[in-house]
C-alpha cells in the first residue's frame, strides 16, 4: 500500500556540483525537496520506488548507479541498497538517487523508468502494481512541468504553459487523482512536460490510499515549471 510520496523535479542543476556558480539560484528548490524527502522517510516505508522518465521502460530492483559525467562533473550516485550491476540509471532517476543519498536514506529502493509518451492507462496500472510491492510503499516521483514558460525556455514561450503548470500544481498540492489521470499526453508533449507519465504512475499508486498532500514549491526558473509536493 502507498503510505507516502515525494514529488520533485529533476533538473541536473539541482545538483550543486553541476550548477557550479549558479548553485545558489536553486537553493530554495533544494530545501523544498529535502523537506519532501524527510516527510517520506517519516512515514516509515518498507520500500521506496523512484519513478521518472527514461528513453525506454526499465526497472532496477537490485540496486543501480548513475553519474553526472555527461555534464562534466565526476560525480556518481547509487540507489541506497543493492549493487551497481546492470544499466546506468536514467538521468531523472540519477537525480532521484542523488536526493536519496543527500537525505541519508538507507531503505530498500527500486527504480522505474517510463517513457515520456507512455499511455495513461498503462501508467495508472503500473502505479497500482507498485503500490502492492510491500505493505508500506513510498514513491519518489521525479518530473518537470512545462518547458515553455518564457522566451528563453528550452521550448520557447507557449501561452498554454502557465495554465498547465497552475493546474498541475493544484492537482499535486491537493492529491487530486482524477486531475492527474486526466493530464493529456499530447498537450504535455507539446509543452515538453516530461513528468506527465510519472505523475500518472503516482495517481494509480495512490488510488484508495487516502493520502493528503502539501505543496512545498512552485516556480518556473529558467522557464521550466518545477513543483515539489509531499503526500502522506
Amino acid at each position: 500500500m502507498l503510505v507516502a510520496a515525494a514529488v520533485c523535479p529533476c533538473p541536473p542543476l539541482l545538483v550543486p556540483e553541476v550548477a557550479a556558480g549558479a548553485a545558489a539560484e536553486l537553493e530554495t528548490l533544494r530545501a523544498a525537496c529535502d523537506e519532501a524527502l524527510a516527510a517520506l522517510v517519516a512515514a516509515r516505508p518498507e520500500l521506496v520506488v523512484v519513478v521518472g522518465t527514461g528513453p525506454e521502460a526499465e526497472v532496477w530492483t537490485e540496486g543501480g548507479a548513475g553519474s553526472f559525467h555527461r555534464y562534466g562533473v565526476p560525480l556518481v550516485v547509487r540507489l541506497p541498497v543493492g549493487g551497481v550491476e546492470g544499466p546506468e540509471l536514467a538521468p531523472s532517476l540519477t537525480v532521484g538517487a542523488w536526493l536519496l543519498e543527500r537525505a541519508g536514506v538507507k531503505l530498500p529502493t527500486h527504480a522505474c523508468a517510463v517513457p515520456a509518451d507512455a499511455p495513461t492507462d498503462r501508467m495508472l496500472g503500473l502505479g497500482q502494481g507498485l503500490a502492492q510491492l510491500a505493505d508500506r510503499v513510498a514513491l519518489l516521483v521525479m518530473g518537470d512541468g512545462s518547458a515553455c514558460r518564457s522566451l528563453k525556455a528550452p521550448g520557447y514561450l507557449d501561452e498554454r504553459a502557465e495554465g498547465f503548470d497552475a493546474a498541475l500544481a493544484e492537482a499535486l498540492g491537493s492529491a487530486d487523482l482524477s486531475a492527474l489521470a486526466a493530464l493529456e499526453p499530447g498537450l504535455a508533449a507539446e509543452l515538453k512536460a516530461e513528468g506527465r507519465a510519472p505523475w500518472q504512475v503516482l495517481a494509480g499508486a495512490a488510488e484508495g490510499a487516502g493520502l493528503t498532500a502539501r505543496l512545498g514549491y512552485r516556480d518556473a526558473p529558467y522557464g521550466v515549471g518545477y513543483v515539489v509536493a509531499s503526500w502522506n
